[in-house]
């Protein structure tokens, strides 16, 4: 039913309802009014009847209650009692106890009393009246006794009442009764009229309260509905940028989705937050932050097409539906411009303000299938914008962590660390503490090994361990593919802990060969801020027994810059222990000189861009870049590694300008364990090259 309607049948049903409520409410107050004014009018009547009663009664004698017969001169005497009340009086009639007519005012010769009303009289000693027409005789029938009403009232007659005493009756004993009919037809017009006035009265003040209350409801009606109708058009905007809100755009998405499935055409949803928003809120204040909104909203509006819907999702994040976009080329071009509006700065009172915003497009059916997965490929789209700073990202499956493909890989890499921590412990039950040859090999997770090559000497002086997964259908797949899904899934302490616990067993293997060797292991960022990665490290070196020296730990120099609150202390108490610190892709990040000269580190790894850059055709300065992180390592009694050499050139040109070691493709790949042969302990000095530079 439309809402107008709705309301008018409202407003109708509460002006019947209330009329009738208060047609009963005035019809309920008039006979109460009424039914009083009716019994004090009777009550009134029957105290005049009683007094009328009580001077009949004084002037008759007692006997004559016994008798039955009033003589002639008690009836003129009663007469001559009760002529004062003649006015009101329409009949007098005395009754003896056994019911016979002693006296009659109207000369009545014979008659009866109303049977209950005299016995109601005689047993109860109270009066009783009865409003009633006069209807004594038809042969005193006149056209006013035709119409006159009488209050016939019989009040009881007491012997202590009479002239003279009852031989043997009680004083309060009833001996007859006194039948008084008073006069109420006045009495009776005067109460109808009264009735009338108040009927009219309540009929025009309930009335008169309808109206108002009819108005006050109506006009509250107006406003309630006013109001609902506001607050609606406000749940669908944006209450800052006047924007639609993110209701609105699902509904407006829903719409498009439906009319694309019937012509075919493609949808386009285009998502971008502001870059560095909380900054801006924490440095300028909120209110600085909220005029910006407003500024890009008005911007994005009046750039758009008619036909595009440009909504606020919250906080710093915008929505631009297209509803008809030829392909995912036009959205992405499209992105761009929009991408292009913030390059002119934002005016903020004094302060003109350069914002930057990263932008995700997806489309459907290209992308999605539905308006639910168009916002999550949109959104996806938008994050690896701002992960690769790329500005403007189309949806990717590759990017999409939460793709059926890479949640399916998820599960396969818990099931791979189950199996690994079930054989893990098959093993360790059957062989005991140490016993690295007693443990089942790993179906599916394995280490690889590649060796660190001391440039000076060309001798093999460590190993990196590096994780491989042999998967059963997707054969040998690289860390790069699933530690990001076990950063992502929390299962990346489990792969720490798979790591840490095959390099410590292939260290104490060694180490029982005399062929130990140091073996670097990589933590995440996620670990190496967490301290129970010591209490790891320091419970698998006791069970196996291996020196701590021959342990080192690499983490990443952004790992370090993100959290250096947390992950310094973790340094230093590994330091304590013995385990050697590298910081691993050095140059990458944002370390300043001061916090390298205060980290409990032993050695730099330069990430393998620089190295690369080194190499024929590489960027000019480039031994300039890597001759200075040289001389800053060496100046604080650090190590410098370089990975990723491939060539000869390379590894001299390394050589000369002083990295301490390398590690490459030009002396080995990782390998598995049983292929790589470590050399003899390093304290014995007896480190033989595996492929030494000709």
């Amino acid at each position: 039913m439309p809402a107008s309607r709705r309301r008018s049948s409202l407003t109708r049903r509460f002006a019947v309802v209330s009329l009738i409520g208060m047609a009963v409410v005035g019809a309920a107050l008039v006979l109460v009014a009424s039914s009083q004014m009716r019994s004090q009018a009777v009550r009134d009547g029957t105290s005049l009847a009683a007094t009328v009663a009580a001077y009949a009664s004084a002037a008759t004698p007692a006997d004559a209650y016994v008798t039955g017969v009033l003589p002639e001169q008690d009836q003129a005497a009663v007469s001559a009692a009760t002529a004062g009340f003649s006015s009101a009086l329409v009949e007098l009639r005395l009754w003896s106890q056994d019911g016979r007519l002693m006296y009659s005012s109207r000369d009545a010769g014979t008659g009866l009393p109303h049977s209950e009303r005299f016995d109601h009289v005689l047993l109860g000693g109270e009066p009783v009246a009865a409003v009633q027409p006069d209807v004594r005789g038809v042969e005193d029938a006149t056209p006013t006794t035709e119409k006159q009403t009488v209050l016939d009232v019989y009040v009881p007659v007491h012997a202590a009442d009479i002239r003279g005493t009852v031989t043997g009756v009680d004083a309060e004993e009833v001996v007859g009764a006194a039948e008084v009919m008073l006069d109420h037809t006045a009495t009776q017009e005067t109460l109808t009229s009264t009735v009338r006035t108040v009927a009219l009265v309540v009929a025009g003040s309930l009335v008169v309260l309808w109206l108002l209350l009819f108005r006050i409801v109506h006009s509250t009606s107006r406003r309630l509905r006013t109001a609902a109708l506001e607050n609606a058009r406000l749940a669908m905007l944006d209450s800052l940028t006047g924007l639609p809100n993110r209701r609105l755009l699902s509904e407006q998405m829903q719409r498009a989705v439906q009319e694309s499935g019937q012509d075919g055409s493609r949808v386009g949803l285009i998502l971008l937050d502001i870059d560095r928003f909380k900054d801006i809120n924490d440095t300028l204040g909120h209110d600085h932050g909220d005029a910006l909104l407003e500024l890009v909203a008005a911007r994005l509006r009046n750039a758009l097409r008619d036909d595009d819907v440009v909504a606020r999702l919250g906080g710093d994040e915008f929505a631009i539906l297209l509803p008809d976009v030829r392909s995912v080329a036009n959205a992405e071009r499209l992105a761009r411009r929009v991408r292009g509006l913030f390059a002119a700065p934002f005016e903020l009172g004094d302060l003109a303000l350069h914002v930057d915003t990263s932008v995700g497009v997806a489309c459907l059916p290209d992308h999605a299938d539905d308006p639910s997965s168009l916002m999550r490929t949109a959104d996806i789209a938008m994050y690896a914008a701002k992960h690769q700073r790329s500005g403007v990202s189309v949806y990717s499956p590759d990017a999409d962590d939460s793709s059926p493909a890479r949640l399916v890989l998820m599960g396969e890499l818990h099931a791979a660390l189950e199996e690994h921590e079930s054989a893990r412990a098959a093993g360790d039950a059957r062989g005991g503490p140490g016993d690295a040859l007693g443990v089942p090999p790993v179906a599916q997770l394995e280490m690889h090994y590649q060796p660190k090559i001391e440039l000076a000497s060309q001798r093999t002086v460590g190993l990196e361990a590096l994780m491989r997964w042999r998967h059963p259908t997707r054969g040998l797949v690289g860390p790069g593919t699933f530690v990001p899904l076990a950063e992502q899934s929390g299962l990346i302490h489990r792969l720490t802990s798979f790591a840490l616990d095959s390099a410590v067993r292939q260290l104490a293997q060694w180490s029982a060969d005399g062929r130990a060797v140091p073996v670097a292991v990589n933590l995440s960022a996620h670990d190496v801020a967490d301290p129970a990665v010591v209490d790891t490290i320091v419970e698998l070196l006791a069970r196996h027994r291996v020196r701590p020296a021959l342990l080192e730990v690499e983490i990443t120099e952004t790992a370090l810059v993100a959290d250096r609150s947390r992950v310094v202390p973790v340094l230093e108490r590994l330091g304590e222990l013995g385990v050697r610190v590298a910081i691993d892709d050095f140059g990458t990040g944002t370390t300043s000189i001061s916090q390298l000269r205060d980290l409990p580190v032993d050695e730099l790894k330069i990430d393998r861009v620089f190295v690369a850059d080194l190499g024929d055709g590489g960027r000019e300065g480039s031994e300039v870049v890597v001759q200075a992180m040289v001389d800053l390592a060496h100046s604080f009694g650090l190590r410098v590694v370089a990975e990723g050499v491939e060539d000869e050139g390379t590894a001299r040109t390394l050589q000369r300008l002083g990295v301490d070691q390398a590690q490459g493709y030009l002396w080995a790949r990782p390998a598995p364990p049983e292929e790589v042969r470590p050399p003899g302990d390093t304290a014995r000095g007896d480190h033989p090259s595996l492929h030494p530079i000709g």
